[in-house]
């Protein structure tokens, strides 16, 4: 019996220690993808609210930063594209900002930024340049076919307690793309 409970409480660890990897998989992609102070310092405050940091005492003098907001990139046609920075803006722009016919897309099994299409009706091409956009904001930068699942926000769930930036989804579809593409979107 001693045995069957120490290997349940094993698999269990594992299983949360697999989540916490996840997650600080996808804190390490956005602080590389960072390009300056102000995006350092919302990742900061994300890990502080996630308690993996301690927060300081502040002087009375400083100033409160605002939190930056998302890339945002215009299609060939002219349909917004919205990247979160980080996994506070990640849930911001799917749980907040995207209706629930809007597209959300996310590398297939590989840390990364959300990217939101803010359209109802999506063509092929604005489809491929967001999937570009969101290989390009992942771990799989520098590889080549980089598998990209996009679904509707409506079917994204994100679980009680999850980590910020952490969603489950369903009916998805998958495009194969190249980030190195990116260079070429307008």
């Amino acid at each position: 019996n001693k045995l069957k409970k120490s290997e349940e409480a094993a698999k269990e660890q594992l299983e949360k220690n697999s989540e916490e990897l996840l997650y600080l998989n996808s804190v390490l992609i956005n602080i590389q993808n960072a390009d300056n102070y102000e995006e350092i310092e919302d990742i900061k405050n994300e890990l502080i609210t996630t308690e993996y940091i301690r927060k300081r005492k502040q002087n009375k003098n400083s100033k409160k930063s605002k939190p930056s907001k998302p890339l945002h990139f215009i299609s060939s046609d002219g349909i917004d594209i919205y990247v979160g920075k980080n996994n506070i803006q990640n849930d911001y722009l799917s749980l907040k900002l995207a209706s629930k016919n809007h597209l959300w897309l996310h590398t297939k099994n590989i840390p990364g930024s959300h990217v939101i299409i803010k359209a109802t009706e999506v063509d092929d091409e604005t489809l491929e340049q967001a999937a570009i956009i969101a290989a390009f904001y992942s771990k799989g930068k520098n590889g080549s076919k980089i598998p990209v699942d996009y679904t509707l926000v409506k079917n994204l769930k994100k679980p009680n307690g999850a980590k910020p930036g952490m969603v489950i989804y369903h009916t998805n579809n998958t495009i194969y793309v190249d980030p190195k593409d990116f260079n070429t979107l307008d």
